[in-house]
């Protein structure tokens, strides 16, 4: 086009943007979300250590796994649609690496170059490049260049699916999930949605006008998808297997003894602020009031943030990653971290006090919602990045010394996790199955 008049190739593009509108309009039209079986029973931060944790089947599903029919998954050709963020692909890897035990074939759609890229192939599952992107940031460019991306990642997907044929579509969020999405719907394919966060993606408000099931970590985000009662089930979001398996906290806090124990969870977005603030605000504490402290920092951080420990005198275990969160839930008191989906529903699966500090640039501010539900509960507080100093954050830890109040909010966060998580969301996919082999 550089030899093409400015007139020429300004209508080009408006042809392009206008074909694009008219695609994405017959997707998005306002199909009725299949209506949901409500009486069927579902961090922060991620590193390549966890990636072997989420290739088992959760133990403590088992009463809502054992009620799943293998029959029903062998030869079944399952796709697998997430990306960007630990949060959207992690989950994924857990009900694809399930439908895998259950005797699927599991395939995934995806960016190459993006978080999936690395976890999804290293996990034993075929991925299948969409080079899709989000536009927020990208300024004019991104915007110019949207309906022709936007044009290919439609193509590709069709190709995809038009090739294997899948028996069912799963989307859990992502930029990948948007084409993949609609394009299983207008090939007829069964489509299942699950949202991760308090406040939906873009992506997903989208697909559960087209989806045959939507299923919620929160039911909080119903309202934004613009979901009535029966158009969704409240599954949860599945945690790795041996934290869903930890003990009460009763039983775990048995065994703590001496100093209050802290777990600080830097997180994979804006660690550094945490990393900067917790040496500061202990410091400010008399050394006999300080708590035991583990804190994960990242391994882009770790030589600053032992630097920062040391000229600050105070001791801790700084650590680029954590190997065995249950372990670390297990031998905490209490937890100060970010608040993602997946982070919230660890600390409520395993049962912790929590001081949440929701990433200040998290789209639509979903992470202060994500917390909610624990702040709601009496298990959790939540402050923002703004508001947190080195000396409201000392005074903060300084009030968290009584471990018997601790235990009571550690019972009141368990109270709100979703143990059965993964068995729901595949107890959903399984009715799909079901129907369309009786068609």
């Amino acid at each position: 086009m550089s030899g093409m008049c400015p007139a020429k190739a300004a209508g080009r593009f408006f042809l392009c943007t206008t074909l694009l509108r008219g695609i994405i309009a017959r997707f998005f039209s306002r199909v009725p979300v299949a209506t949901a079986n409500l009486s069927a029973p579902m961090t922060g931060f991620y590193s390549h250590f966890f990636m072997r944790d989420f290739m088992c089947t959760v133990a403590s599903d088992l009463n809502v796994m054992d009620k799943l029919n293998p029959a029903r998954w062998q030869g079944k050709r399952v796709l697998m649609m997430a990306g960007g963020t630990g949060g959207h692909v992690f989950p994924a890897l857990a009900v694809a690496s399930a439908a895998r035990d259950l005797g699927a074939e599991v395939h995934w759609l995806g960016n190459a170059k993006g978080f999936e890229g690395q976890k999804v192939p290293a996990a034993g599952f075929v991925l299948h490049d969409i080079a899709v992107r989000g536009l927020r940031g990208k300024g004019l460019p991104g915007w110019l260049q949207a309906p022709f991306m936007l044009a290919r990642a439609f193509w590709r997907a069709n190709a995809v699916l038009r090739r294997l044929r899948p028996d069912v579509v799963i989307g859990m969020g992502g930029f990948a999930s948007g084409p993949g999405g609609l394009v299983a719907h207008w090939r007829r394919v069964p489509l299942v949605v699950h949202e991760q966060n308090a406040v939906a993606g873009l992506t997903n408000r989208r697909l559960a006008r087209v989806a045959d099931r939507v299923l919620l970590a929160d039911g909080r985000a119903a309202a934004g998808m613009r979901l009535a009662g029966g158009q969704f089930v409240v599954t949860g979001n599945p945690v790795r297997p041996e934290i869903a398996a930890m003990p009460v906290p009763a039983q775990r806090f048995l065994g703590h003894r001496g100093p209050v124990r802290l777990l600080v969870l830097g997180g994979s977005q804006g660690a550094k602020a945490l990393n900067a603030l917790l040496p500061q605000a202990l410091s400010l504490l008399p050394v006999e009031s300080r708590p035991a402290v583990t804190h994960q920092v990242g391994e882009r951080w770790l030589d600053e943030a032992r630097a920062t420990y040391a000229a600050a005198g105070v001791e801790a275990e700084v650590v680029p990653f954590i190997v065995d969160m249950a372990a670390a839930y297990g031998a905490a008191d209490w937890v100060i971290a970010r608040s993602g989906a997946l982070t919230v529903a660890e600390v409520a699966s395993a049962g912790l006090a929590a001081l949440f500090v929701p990433f200040p640039f998290a789209v639509d501010d979903h992470q202060t919602a994500n917390a909610q539900a624990l702040v709601d509960a009496g298990a959790a507080v939540v402050v923002q990045q703004r508001d947190l100093s080195a000396e409201s954050l000392a005074g903060l830890i300084a009030a968290r010394q009584d471990r018997g109040a601790l235990l009571m909010q550690a019972d009141r966060a368990r109270s709100r996790s979703h143990a059965k998580a993964l068995g729901r969301i595949l107890a959903e996919v399984e009715t799909l199955l079901a129907g369309k082999a009786a068609r």
